[in-house]
């Protein structure tokens, strides 16, 4: 009856821990569909009053996002000279395992205020997980141990003596197809398609540097193309061969191109700090492609935010104002509304089932209506106790926030009787 009696208990735990297990799949940058919206299922269905911790760990400093996939979290991070990769239990924030690992990157002398990375977020794939550093060192983990599998080190491409400030683009898997984008201002810049489980190279684009945005993958009318910004445009690529599409100018004075492009199904949407908000329609014309510009509003500067797109809406932040959340039309660009100001110098923004989350950089996180007409404020927390750089993950119970140091899982509060 004992065993019995345990067994009961052990299923039990291993039912109530699944939902949390498995509802939870935001294994790369911006989650599952790398736009930014996670799914009903898998977040909140009501907000509460307020958050308490379900668990708080130290994690090392850095920009990187954390990941969640398996009822694990993961998160890059770094501590002096090294770089540290963590293996957390979702449902306990118990270290499943740690590795770590020399890292010379030494941020530009333009930026003595930034730390040195990471700032790409991992991506978890067919059971592994890969982390870009600053320093342009890929590494493939097994997700399940923390063993690595193999490296592939750019770091002679990367450069920091001009306007270049470290290795930002998130790896992607699409496909059974791992890329990344590296490089630098001075050493020109790649997009690479490597075979996950080698880190074999397929192919490679070479161009001028990378943005700090990070890589998507969009299907025009048939066609699979991998879209991403260099310091000085928008591409797009073939991406079974590499070969370049098209390619629109989109200049930056200090090659700061860091918002990831957003497709709508019609037109690609990007933003930039002195550029503002342009969206191009991407078209095929007999056997060549172009991208034709199909609106532009110069007014919305969205630094590093990148817009999410819900019901015809994009919602975004942009540095206007000291920092304003903004709303616009995907279809022509036209500001909807705009906040007042003052949120800060940098936000990100999610859609959480039919919930937007805004999560400044200031630790303030805002749960609004995915309204066109008007910011409605549903809900406004403090999450974190240092700056909240990072993306948090929407979680079925609660969320993942990091901040300058800590990683922690919230979950409603207790709520006072009646």
């Amino acid at each position: 009856m004992v065993h019995a009696a345990r067994w009961v208990v052990s299923a039990t735990l291993v039912l109530a821990l699944a939902p949390l297990a498995w509802a939870q799949e935001w294994a790369g940058w911006r989650g599952p569909g790398r736009d930014g919206i996670a799914p009903a299922a898998q977040t909140l269905e009501t907000w509460p009053e307020a958050f308490s911790r379900a668990w708080e760990v130290p994690v090392g400093e850095g920009y990187s996002s954390p990941v969640a996939s398996g009822g694990r979290v993961f998160v890059h991070s770094r501590s002096g000279d090294r770089e540290i990769v963590t293996a957390l239990d979702l449902a306990s924030g118990a270290q499943l395992w740690q590795q770590d690992y020399p890292a010379g990157f030494v941020q530009n002398t333009i930026a003595p205020a930034e730390l040195r990375g990471p700032f790409a977020t991992p991506t978890v794939d067919g059971g592994r997980l890969f982390t870009l550093d600053a320093g342009g060192v890929l590494s493939a983990w097994d997700a399940a141990s923390g063993a690595l599998e193999w490296r592939n080190d750019y770091s002679a491409s990367v450069s920091v003596t001009d306007l270049f400030c470290g290795t930002a683009a998130s790896p992607l898997v699409a496909g059974a197809t791992l890329f990344v984008q590296i490089g630098s201002d001075t050493a020109g810049g790649r997009v690479l398609a490597l075979d996950p489980a080698t880190g074999r190279e397929i192919w490679a684009w070479v161009g001028v540097g990378p943005g700090y945005a990070s890589p998507i993958v969009v299907d025009v009318e048939g066609q699979r193309q991998v879209v991403t910004l260099t310091e000085s445009s928008l591409v797009g690529l073939n991406v079974a061969t590499g070969e370049l599409l098209w390619s629109v100018p989109f200049i930056d004075e200090w090659h700061e191109n860091t918002v990831t492009p957003v497709w709508t199904g019609t037109h690609l949407v990007i933003s930039g700090p002195r550029q503002g908000t342009h969206a191009f329609t991407i078209r095929r014309q007999g056997n060549d492609w172009q991208a034709v510009p199909a609106w532009s509003n110069v007014g919305v500067t969205m630094y590093m935010t990148s817009p999410v797109l819900a019901g015809g809406t994009l919602y975004g932040h942009s540095s206007t104002r000291s920092g304003q959340f903004v709303a616009l039309d995907a279809g022509t660009g036209d500001v909807r509304w705009a906040s007042e100001g003052r949120e800060g110098e940098h936000a990100s923004v999610l859609m959480a089932g039919d919930d937007l989350l805004l999560l400044t950089s200031d630790a303030e996180l805002f749960v609004a209506a995915p309204d066109a007409e008007a910011f409605t404020v549903v809900r406004h927390y403090d999450v974190a106790n240092g700056a909240t750089w990072a993306m948090p993950v929407p979680l079925p119970d609660g969320l993942l926030v990091r901040d300058a140091t800590s990683l922690a899982r919230l979950v409603p509060a207790n709520q006072p009787p009646g």
